[in-house]
């Protein structure tokens, strides 16, 4: 008989700072989907629930998808939300539960809902009262989880992203979706142990074009080569998530035998980031120094790509801040443009008129202007209106189709600001393309997002800044009012700490 397994996926990155809840509506304006129509939505792209299948097709198992539930990143996950969606999970584990032989589940390991610190933690406990304490459980996560002891006891086996820009979903999906077939073979008996820095997160948030950092996941690579070493995931963590276990971690999961090198290689691991702790690779600068620099740019090898890094949807931030687009517009810089500028009321306000009109209107800034600066007011010409759905083309969201809600293209002083409704941050070429802003074109592109944007951007760009505009994922963690994660910690203290081992 082949093997039954139970798949889902219930992905969400909470910015504990970030006002409001993340409620079952933003997981269904982004993906909520059951069953099948996940399957023929992910099944064949990059995502971690293409690599189960792709497991499961070499091992002849039997699967069934349960639902894959992924809203953007935002504020804690409402009580609500989270029961609905862990409920698909647990009721058909309960359902399933006489011919089960393992579960596989794809999820962030950074979702703080409204009522706990750990989101995933809480699922997997929920699981365990449902299949008991020794049923095989796998689990992927994102590089910027969190990970809590309670996670690392309840599933045997963890395997993180090694990429950022996440561009190795399907592969991590895969690695995971391998050794849960030996678990429930018997060939292996695997566990994780976790190794933990009193860090808010690594020095470069994980990032893979660091050598410093990049080197951390060619050791771990490595390591997977030993003998009983299964799985090695350093996490970088999530500084705009305040818990109380927030940092990073290094896991390693291992076959029976092998916990004493298992430990070795974790505390290894994880020296070297508390090492490397004051090595910061990005080089911040000031809106106006941003603006100044996109104002002369000469765009003959492409144009400027000025990361917007504090206000990236992607860690939470809201996606609104002006302090950029203020700067440019003082500095009389054109041929370029702004994307997203998320702003609902502005875009539903845009949308009551037509191509080509000129409209006045107060834009961005609207939910925390004490992060990045209030809104501004504008008068522009509409030179696009849509739905906002687009087709990623590039490597992290090739061929996954989404949208921005109502978008319109609002063009002031020689910038087209791309207006959107829905939170997203920018990872694919084809969120501007499809709204006719060409970046080829342009002197000066903006996007809103720290790293991931350089997947697709990066190779087009004749030179990529970096910009810290004061917004909620701002890297001066000082400016957020942490209150739960343990103290000492690195860097809002400098002295005080315990030695690492």
């Amino acid at each position: 008989m082949p093997f039954h397994v139970l798949t889902g996926s219930f992905v969400h990155e909470s910015n504990t700072f970030k006002k409001g809840e993340t409620t079952l509506q933003d997981f269904r304006d982004a993906v909520l989907d059951e069953g099948q129509v996940a399957i023929d939505r992910f099944g064949d792209v990059n995502d971690e629930l293409a690599g189960f299948l792709d497991a499961g097709r070499e091992a002849g198992w039997r699967i069934t998808h349960t639902v894959s539930a992924h809203a953007n990143p935002g504020a804690p996950v409402s009580r609500a939300a989270f029961d609905h969606i862990a409920a698909i999970i647990c009721d058909a584990a309960a359902e399933q539960r006489a011919t089960l032989d393992g579960i596989l589940l794809s999820l962030h390991g950074s979702m703080v809902p409204a009522f706990c610190e750990d989101g995933e933690g809480e699922l997997l406990a929920r699981l365990r009262e449902v299949v008991g304490p020794d049923l095989p459980v796998a689990v992927t996560l994102d590089l910027h989880a969190m990970v809590t002891p309670a996670m690392v006891e309840r599933a045997q086996i963890l395997v993180s992203y090694k990429t950022y820009p996440h561009v190795d979903m399907r592969e991590t999906g895969r690695h995971a979706g391998r050794l849960l077939d030996a678990a429930m073979r018997g060939a292996v008996r695997p566990a994780t142990l976790r190794a933990h820095r009193p860090m808010l997160d690594e020095a470069n948030a994980g990032r893979t074009d660091v050598p410093e950092t990049a080197a951390l996941y060619a050791r771990a690579r490595a390591h997977e080569a030993e003998p009983g070493i299964l799985a090695v995931s350093v996490n970088a963590g999530f500084s705009e998530a305040d818990i109380t276990e927030m940092g990073p971690t290094v896991l390693v999961t291992h076959d029976l035998g092998a916990e004493t090198r298992a430990r070795e290689i974790a505390e290894a691991l994880a020296d070297t980031i508390w090492d490397q702790r004051g090595h910061v690779f990005n080089d911040f600068l000031t809106p106006a120094a941003a603006a100044a620099e996109a104002r002369d740019f000469d765009a003959a090898k492409g144009p400027l790509v000025i990361a917007d890094y504090a206000d990236n949807p992607g860690a939470g931030a809201y996606g609104d801040a002006t302090a950029l687009l203020d700067a440019l517009l003082k500095a009389g810089a054109t041929g370029g443009a702004f994307a997203p500028m998320i702003d609902p009321a502005a875009a539903a306000e845009l949308h009551r008129h037509k191509v080509g009109e000129t409209v006045t209107l107060d834009l961005g800034g609207k939910r925390d202007p004490a992060f990045g600066g209030g809104p501004m007011r504008l008068t522009g010409e509409i030179v696009h209106l849509s739905d906002g759905t687009y087709t990623g083309d590039g490597p992290i969201l090739g061929g996954i189709t989404h949208s921005f809600g109502p978008t319109a293209v609002f063009r002031v002083q020689g910038i087209d600001i791309l207006v959107v409704t829905l939170n997203e941050q920018m990872l694919d070429l084809q969120q501007v393309r499809a709204f006719g802003i060409e970046p080829a074109r342009l002197r000066f592109l903006v996007v809103k997002s720290m790293q991931h944007f350089r997947a697709a951007f990066e190779p087009i760009a004749g030179r990529v800044i970096v910009c810290d505009t004061g917004a909620l994922a701002t890297p001066q963690a000082h400016l957020r009012p942490y209150t739960r994660v343990r103290r000492p910690v690195w860097p809002l203290d400098r002295t005080g700490f315990a030695p690492s081992r």
